[in-house]
């Protein structure tokens, strides 16, 4: 799997939570779709994670192992 089909896939999953919080939010759902919904969101989540942390290891290693270089946690910019 390359870099592009990686990131590819992160964004598409990031897309389909999106799509399954959102129907679940809507409560148009039966007990059985919403439980259906809420197994997928957790595998999406569960992969993106372990994408994620792939990623904070390829940081890491391109990164200067001195004092100079700090990983510090992201915090997305609210702009609602």
């Amino acid at each position: 799997m390359s870099n592009s089909d990686t990131l590819f896939d992160f964004e598409a999953s990031l897309n389909q939570l999106e799509e399954i919080v959102n129907k679940m939010e809507q409560g148009q759902l039966t007990l059985e779709e919403s439980l259906g919904a809420f197994e997928q969101g957790i595998k999406l989540t569960r992969q993106c994670q372990a994408t994620l942390k792939q990623a904070e290891q390829r940081v890491a290693k391109l990164t200067p192992k001195d004092e100079t270089y700090q990983l510090d946690e992201f915090i997305e910019p609210t702009d609602k």
